[in-house]
């Protein structure tokens, strides 16, 4: 007698059922996706590299702040002192090295797809320490935005890829090679030129092109450094695999990825606000970054569609907490200062000056006429 097949009811309860269980603390059985027994014993080592990812995100987070107090303190001296001469500003870059150390780690242990999207803990945890640190005020959209990225940086863990593929030199060769990576460059490449070409020969600068451009480098810039990271990683615990071409290959590939995409980085920062850049470059980067893990190294393949949706749901919260959190955030700190001209008998004038936002000095009108002399040398009337 033949078994009853299936329905559509059976799969669904069955998905649902396999969700319940992953999501039972220290459950018996498998799990997958989940902070089960088993689950944790069998990915240590992807666990450790979240945390490192976590932490030095955390240190990064420290770092800013204090590289921001040091120049704040700066400013308050007279005569002001250059920001490389403040051992506070060495600190801070300092910290700042070691928490990229650490995320750098990081992508030898865990995924692509779950170090990278951890970047929000940056961005929130700069929020949080900038409230005990710097006396900013704390905000209704902050305690969202870090309980949303919090939320979000929790499914990320539990339902990132849970593979723990070893990262060895022939690994890599193969997968550079492959016929997925091939289309997938081909295309990337022609994306780019075709920014490019709008960018400089066209002159658009809009946020959009510059930071598509510094996500299409970034991808390349995530698949050299878990490449680099993995085979040092294995190295170390192994066999050795710095002797192999493809290591210098992807090394030559990180450096420079990372210098353009720096490059046009700080062209969007000269052009726009940190408020606007901060959480648009975080998504544009942490999308690039997901499509570079499951095209190159393959990091979502045979993963359950409920395990994917949940993970692009704790993405989605992610970058929703960032942008709660960098939301307005510069506009209070932002006074407009003037000079006030007062009332000058007989003559009708502009009564306030505003300083050049573009300049180094007072004395710019609205229209960006000068506001000291006119052709006869005495100050222009309206």
């Amino acid at each position: 007698m033949a078994a009853p097949r299936a329905g559509p009811g059976d799969a669904a309860a069955a998905a649902l059922d396999e969700l319940s269980r992953n999501l039972s603390y220290w459950a018996p059985g498998a799990g997958n996706g989940s902070l089960s027994g088993e689950w944790y014993r069998r990915n240590q080592i992807h666990l450790f590299g979240a945390l490192l990812a976590i932490l030095g995100n955390l240190v990064i987070s420290i770092s800013l702040n204090i590289q921001k107090y040091s120049h704040v303190q700066l400013a308050q001296r007279e005569p002001p002192r250059p920001y490389f001469k403040s051992v506070l500003w060495w600190a801070g870059a300092l910290l700042m090295a070691v928490g990229e150390t650490g995320n750098f780690a990081a992508y030898g242990f865990a995924p692509v797809t779950l170090v990278a999207p951890l970047g929000c803990l940056s961005v929130t945890g700069s929020a949080i320490i900038s409230v005990m640190f710097l006396k900013e005020n704390l905000r209704a959209s902050d305690i969202l935005g870090m309980t949303l990225a919090i939320a979000g940086a929790y499914l990320l863990v539990n339902f990132a890829p849970n593979i723990t593929q070893t990262v060895s030199a022939r690994r890599v060769q193969y997968y550079f090679v492959g016929w997925q990576f091939l289309i997938y460059v081909i295309f990337e490449i022609l994306i780019f030129c075709i920014l490019l070409y709008f960018h400089k020969r066209k002159g658009m600068k809009h946020i959009v092109i510059l930071l598509t451009l510094v996500a299409l480098l970034a991808s390349l810039t995530v698949i050299s450094v878990k490449a680099v990271s993995g085979m040092i990683t294995f190295s170390v615990m192994d066999k050795m695999q710095l002797t192999y071409p493809i290591f210098y290959v992807m090394f030559i590939i990180m450096i420079a990825s990372c210098v353009f995409q720096v490059k046009f980085l700080n062209q969007a920062t000269k052009l726009y606000t940190m408020t606007t850049v901060v959480p648009v470059n975080h998504i544009f980067f942490t999308t690039s970054a997901i499509i570079a893990g499951i095209v190159f190294y393959q990091e979502f393949f045979g993963a359950a569609f409920l395990t994917i949706f949940i993970y692009l749901f704790g993405c989605f919260l992610s970058f929703l907490g960032v942008f709660l959190v960098t939301r307005n955030r510069e506009k209070e700190h932002l006074q407009q200062s003037f000079i006030d001209f007062g009332n000058i008998p007989g003559k009708q004038m502009l009564d306030k000056i505003q300083p050049d936002s573009n300049g180094l000095s007072y004395g710019t009108l609205p229209d960006g006429s000068d506001s000291t002399k006119s052709q006869s040398g005495e100050k222009k009337e309206v």
